[in-house]
């Protein structure tokens, strides 16, 4: 797919996905402080979130009363599109939530984000046809290896088949999502990201009503504040960049950028809840950074309007 759909150059693309993937590393303790205010449990946060960055963004395309160049496209178009990134989204986070309790946290992270790379680097060559490389190849089973390290190293960790399962289906979600990104273009990124909350929604409404869709609040001030923040940044403004990103940077190279995920929830956690940074964990991190800028300096390398 040319890089002109989205009129975005490369460089300025993989800027938004590292962008886009430090900000994710917040959502994990923001979803935590607001689990200790409330009893909203991940589903119906997860459904909460969606809907609260669909007002948002909603609200901004109101409020710069210019129609975008996605709104142009037919209507029937749109929804299909929504709805089906925004199927793969709902699937990457209820499959995520319930494979945490089935196999644990650090199984469950190291297993749907090292398997996202590997599936999207595969479907990426029969759907889309692009070639990784051996550089390429080097640089994923390194942000793999990295991954492993900083989730796994120390922990003593408990594999159940059903939640690897679940956590596979999760990373599944996330492919599909980054692949139909790439193969559609996104011509107006917020308006991308307005129609995958949509979509993500819809389907995750039912299984948030049956675990329980309303939550008890304790403390609303904090839960508000926190809640606002969750919705913002890392939803409305972090899945905008990714959109906009996603669409002019191979598919593999996105993967490999969201592993900053687990980097900025680390770094976080180090400097905000007083978690120990050991020497295995650096070794990890390095390995992850490493990975990420070698594969963004081969995009910019082979891309003209890097």
């Amino acid at each position: 797919m040319s890089n002109a759909v989205s009129g975005l150059p490369v460089g300025r693309g993989l800027g938004c996905l590292i962008v886009a993937g430090a900000v994710w590393g917040t959502a994990g303790a923001a979803a935590s402080l607001v689990g200790r205010t409330s009893d909203m449990g991940p589903v119906a946060l997860s459904f909460w979130r969606c809907a609260a960055g669909l007002l948002l963004l909603l609200a901004v395309r109101a409020l710069r009363r210019t129609p975008g160049p996605a709104d142009r496209d037919p209507l029937g178009r749109r929804i299909v599109r929504g709805a089906a990134t925004g199927l793969g989204l709902a699937v990457f986070q209820a499959a995520y939530f319930a494979a945490v309790p089935a196999t644990g946290l650090a199984v469950a992270t190291v297993v749907t984000l090292g398997t996202g790379p590997v599936l999207v680097a595969l479907a990426a060559r029969l759907v889309l046809a692009e070639r990784l490389g051996r550089g390429g190849a080097v640089a994923v089973a390194g942000a793999l290896l990295g991954l492993g390290v900083v989730v796994l190293g120390g922990a003593g960790a408990t594999v159940r088949p059903w939640g690897v399962l679940l956590a596979v289906l999760s990373a599944a979600g996330q492919c599909a999502m980054t692949l139909l990104t790439r193969r559609d273009g996104v011509t107006d990124a917020s308006a991308a990201a307005v129609a995958t909350f949509a979509g993500a929604s819809l389907w995750l409404l039912p299984l948030a009503l049956t675990a329980g869709l309303l939550p008890r609040i304790a403390e609303p001030g904090p839960f508000l504040l926190l809640f606002a923040y969750l919705a913002t940044v890392p939803t409305a403004l972090a899945y905008t960049l990714y959109f906009a990103g996603a669409a002019v940077v191979r598919s593999t190279t996105v993967a490999v950028i969201m592993l900053l995920e687990p980097v900025g929830a680390t770094v976080l956690g180090f400097a905000v809840f007083g978690e120990r940074l050991t020497v295995v964990t650096l070794t990890g991190i390095g390995l992850m950074l490493a990975s990420v800028a070698g594969l963004a300096r081969a995009e910019t390398r082979e891309s003209p309007q890097g």
